[in-house]
């Protein structure tokens, strides 16, 4: 079975460091991080991943801006987003999202963000 590639653009390096362990250690996925927004449309852009977990909050850019360079690039358009942010609650982070885009509220229980990322992949 062919590995589906992550990409976690996450500016709290503990947080990527361990959310990245814990979904290769399924074996299903391979995992990349990137701990700056800056440079996260670049690595989407490299890594080609099958989904993208993406912090909203970054100290020099905010994660809806790299989200929307993801969304308007012929290679990347199509990667669907899971927003994954400390700044919203768990029922405002509810199944349909806010603004049409999915989000889970930090701390991330993993069996919510297993499920969720089976859902679009």
């Amino acid at each position: 079975m062919e590995r589906k590639k992550i990409l976690i653009i996450d500016d709290e390096k503990g947080f990527t460091e361990l959310i990245k362990e814990v979904l290769e250690e399924t074996g299903r996925y391979e995992v990349k991080a990137e701990n700056e927004a800056r440079s996260g449309f670049s690595a989407a852009k490299k890594f080609r991943p099958d989904l993208v977990l993406l912090d909203v909050v970054f100290p020099e850019m905010d994660g809806t801006s790299v989200a929307v360079q993801i969304k308007s690039d012929e290679k990347t358009k199509d990667i669907p987003i899971i927003f994954v942010t400390g700044t919203i609650t768990p029922e405002e982070a509810a199944p349909q999202g806010i603004g049409g885009q999915f989000f889970l509220s930090k701390p991330v229980k993993m069996k919510e963000l297993m499920k969720s990322i089976d859902e679009r992949i």
